[in-house]
């Protein structure tokens, strides 16, 4: 499926895409930008605050735990803020196509970052906020740049399309 929606699309994996920018920027059309937004705007801003996510993995003796892929908790009482049941996206049925008996779920807390960890969600605070609101108004706003949240701890991935 990812193979057929990238059709046509040169992407570049594990790229430090600020350290070639102008090169990138002079080929790419459109670039999705996978790392701290505030890093991109060179820290014109300040740094962000940002958030992190623990992951508690559980398999489970039942076939079907929530019955959707993730679930997402927002209420103060609930200590997670998500859970994803994996065999929701891909696998889940053996061979011949029957449910499994067990299931694999994932807890998602959120905590506080410090500059040790790797960030992952930017908060969202009124300097948050304000801040990004800025950036988007700023004179270096790119059009061609789309920011993907909360894949700020994997590897930069370019994609062009020519």
């Amino acid at each position: 499926m990812i193979e057929r929606m990238l059709e046509g699309i040169e992407v570049h994996l594990d790229t430090d895409y600020l350290k070639e920018k102008s090169t990138f920027d002079s080929v790419a059309d459109k670039v999705i930008y996978t790392r701290p937004i505030d890093a991109y705007f060179a820290y014109s801003l300040g740094t962000l605050e940002y958030r992190c996510v623990r992951f508690e993995h559980e398999i489970l003796d039942v076939d079907n735990y929530q019955g959707n892929a993730v679930v997402n908790y927002t209420d103060r009482e609930t200590p997670y803020t998500r859970i994803i049941e994996h065999k929701w996206f891909e696998f889940g049925r053996d061979a011949q196509g029957n449910s499994l008996p067990h299931t694999i779920i994932s807890r998602g807390y959120s905590r506080e970052w410090n500059a040790a960890m790797t960030p992952t969600i930017p908060s969202t605070t009124r300097r948050i906020l304000r801040s990004t609101s800025a950036i988007r108004r700023g004179p270096t706003r790119r059009r061609t740049c789309f920011f993907a949240g909360g894949w700020q701890n994997t590897a930069t991935s370019i994609w062009t399309l020519s």
